[in-house]
C-alpha cells in the first residue's frame, strides 16, 4: 500500500481549530490520547494508517481506515456517540471480493449525524484493484458497493480507487480518483468523478481537461471539498502534451462537473514546473482555497496557494517560507487536510519544508482578508532538535479567522517521532504541546501520529491517530480537548 511519501506512510499530526480564546492560558486543555478498541483478531494497524475523520457535532464524530489481521487488511469505522467511542465496525467487502479483499477507506464523510459515506478501494477475485462507496444510513452502514467506472474502463488489470468524498447533507455526496482506461495502444491513467444524489450513487464520469495531455495524462485526483450540495471542487494533476506535470482543477457547479482546467502557477515558476495541487478547503456557501507545490525557474520547489470566488480561481501565489528556510526548500505537503478555511480569504495552511542548515521543520502559514502572510515555523518543545523528516504539519481546522489548530511530528531529544498540536490565539501560534499517549507509550514511530483533528468550537475538538506499541505494532489513538 502507498499513501504518503514515495517509500512510506509519513507519522505526522496536524490539526487547528479556529477559535482560541484570547489569551494563551485560555486555550482548549488537551487530554491525553486513548487507545482506540479494534475488531476482535485485529493485530493492529497497518503502517499506521488511520487517516480520516468526519465529525457532525462536538462530540458526535466518525473516523476510518484500515486495521490488520493475520491474512491482510479490512475496513475499519470508529464511531463517537456523544463523546464515547463506541465498538468498531469492520466495512463488509462488495461481493465480488477476494477471500482476502484488502479493504482500505480513504475518505469518510457525514451529511448528518448518522448518515454518512465512506470510499476507498479492494481487491476482487479477478485480481483487479476495484474502487468502493459504503453509505451509513440512520446510523447503520451498509457493505461497500463496486463503483460502476465509465464504460472505458480496463476490465482486466484495472488499479481503480476513490481517495476522497465530501457530503453537503444526508445523501448528497461527491467523490473522486482514478482508474485505468482503455486504449488500442495501452491503458492510461485518468481521473474520474461520481456523485450521490438523493441517497443513490450515479455511474463515474472520466474527468477531462481543457489542455491537451498527454498521451497517459496520469491524471490523478487527490482530495475534494464542497462548499454546497452539488458545489465542489477537486485537486490533482496531470501530464500534458509537452510532459509536464500540472496542478489540475476541477469544479462542480450545480451538480455539473466542468473540464479540469490547469492552475495558472507563480511568475516565477519554472517551463517545468512538476506543479501538484495535494489538498483543497471551502468555506461553507462560499470559496473555496487549494494548497500545492511547484518548481520556480531556479530549481526550488516552494509551495503555492490559490483562491476561487464565484468560480473563478486566482494565479496561484507562492508561499513565502521562514526566515531560515534554505535557498531550496523542499516544501512537502502530506495531503491530508494541510488547509482550513474559516471564511473566505481567511485560512491557515501548513507542511514540511527545509532550513538553511539542512534540517526538516514545519511550518504553518496564515491568508488573512484574502493575502497570505510570509509563513512561520512550528515552534517545538523544549530539547527537540527539528521536525525530522517525517515531521511537519499535516491536517488543520479552523473554527474561526484567528483561532485554528494544527496537527504535526517532530523528533525529541531521544531521536523519537512524538504527536504535536499547536495551538493559534488571536492570530499567533503558540509553542507545540506534546500529545501523551496511551499505556506510556513513548513514540508514534515512523509511521504513525496524529493523522486528522476537527475542531467545531474553539473549545471543542477531536482527533486521530496512530502510535507505536513494542517494537513494529501500530496501535490507533483519539485524542479530545
Amino acid at each position: 500500500m502507498k499513501f504518503l511519501r514515495s517509500t512510506t506512510l509519513v507519522a505526522v499530526l496536524v490539526t487547528l481549530a479556529t477559535g482560541v480564546p484570547a489569551t494563551a492560558s485560555s486555550a482548549p486543555m488537551w487530554k491525553n490520547a486513548k487507545q482506540v478498541t479494534l475488531p476482535r483478531g485485529a493485530q493492529g494497524l497497518p503502517q499506521g494508517y488511520l487517516p480520516t475523520l468526519t465529525c457532525v457535532s462536538p462530540g458526535n464524530c466518525e473516523a476510518g481506515g484500515a486495521y490488520a489481521t493475520r491474512s491482510g487488511v479490512e475496513g475499519l469505522i470508529l464511531n463517537e456517540a456523544n463523546g464515547v467511542w463506541t465498538a468498531p465496525l469492520t466495512l463488509k467487502a462488495p461481493g465480488n471480493a477476494a477471500i482476502i479483499a484488502g479493504v482500505t477507506i480513504y475518505g469518510l464523510s457525514c451529511g448528518a449525524l448518522g448518515n454518512c459515506a465512506a470510499v476507498g478501494s479492494y481487491d476482487d477475485r479477478a485480481g483487479n484493484v476495484e474502487a468502493f462507496f459504503a453509505n451509513e444510513v440512520g446510523k447503520k452502514w451498509s457493505a461497500a458497493t463496486q463503483v460502476t467506472l465509465p464504460a472505458n474502463a480496463v476490465g482486466t488489470g484495472q488499479n481503480a480507487l476513490l481517495r476522497s468524498v465530501s457530503c453537503s447533507s444526508a445523501g448528497s455526496c461527491s467523490a473522486v480518483g482514478d482508474y485505468q482506461a482503455n486504449n488500442v495502444l495501452a491503458s492510461r491513467a485518468v481521473g474520474f468523478v461520481t456523485s450521490e444524489v438523493h441517497g443513490t450513487w450515479q455511474r463515474a464520469s472520466e474527468i477531462s481537461t481543457t489542455s491537451t495531455p498527454n498521451f497517459n495524462p496520469l491524471i490523478t485526483l487527490n482530495q475534494i471539498a464542497c462548499a454546497s450540495s452539488a458545489n465542489c471542487v477537486a485537486v490533482g494533476s496531470f501530464v500534458d502534451a509537452n510532459n509536464v506535470t500540472q496542478g489540475l482543477l476541477v469544479s462542480e457547479i450545480r451538480g455539473a462537473w466542468s473540464r479540469g482546467v490547469s492552475l495558472s502557477l507563480p511568475l516565477d515558476a519554472s517551463a517545468y514546473a512538476g506543479a501538484t495541487l495535494n489538498e483543497v478547503a471551502c468555506a461553507k456557501r462560499s470559496g473555496c482555497a487549494v494548497l500545492g507545490t511547484f518548481n520556480t525557474s531556479t530549481g526550488a520547489v516552494e509551495g503555492l496557494s490559490a483562491s476561487e470566488l464565484d468560480g473563478v480561481w486566482s494565479r496561484a501565489n507562492e508561499l513565502t517560507m521562514p526566515a531560515n528556510a534554505g535557498v531550496n526548500p523542499h516544501v512537502f505537503l502530506y495531503g491530508f487536510m494541510g488547509i482550513a478555511c474559516a471564511a473566505t480569504g481567511n485560512c491557515a495552511a501548513g507542511g514540511q519544508y527545509r532550513d538553511g542548515a539542512g534540517n526538516y521543520q514545519g511550518f504553518l502559514d496564515n491568508e488573512v482578508a484574502g493575502t497570505w502572510e510570509s509563513a512561520v515555523e512550528v515552534s517545538l518543545p523544549n530539547g527537540a532538535p527539528s521536525g525530522g523528516k517525517n515531521g511537519g504539519v499535516i491536517t488543520l481546522t479552523c473554527p474561526r479567522s484567528d483561532s485554528c489548530r494544527a496537527g504535526a511530528a517532530y523528533l525529541d531529544g531521544a531521536g523519537n517521532y512524538q504527536a504535536l498540536v499547536v495551538d493559534e490565539v488571536n492570530g499567533a501560534w503558540m509553542t507545540g504541546a506534546k500529545v501523551v499517549l496511551p499505556g506510556g507509550a513513548t513514540t508514534v514511530g515512523v509511521d504513525g501520529g496524529l493523522y486528522s483533528l476537527v475542531c467545531l468550537t474553539t473549545s471543542s475538538c477531536t482527533g486521530v491517530g496512530s502510535f507505536l506499541r513494542g517494537s513494529a505494532t501500530y496501535e490507533g489513538f483519539t485524542l479530545a480537548s
